[in-house]
């Protein structure tokens, strides 16, 4: 295995809780917005905030798996 040109396990979970926080963020800037331009669309925004819980679990998931807490 080649050190230089191969990521580790972590350095993966680092830029995929990257993607997550940004595509989290995205979610959220997306929310605001159609609840200015459509009040109404109430079952996008449902889905739209559902998506965004899920994405925030995964988050904590993936952190949690970085930095473990343990307790000695």
């Amino acid at each position: 295995m080649n050190s230089s040109t191969q990521l580790s396990e972590t350095e993966v979970q680092r830029i995929e809780l990257g993607v997550l926080r940004q595509e989290h963020h995205d979610l959220d800037l997306a929310i605001t917005a159609l609840q200015i331009t459509h009040p109404g669309d109430v079952l996008t925004i449902k889905r739209l905030k559902r998506k965004k819980l899920m994405l925030k679990d995964r988050i904590a998931r993936i952190e949690d798996a970085i930095n473990p807490d343990i307790i000695a």
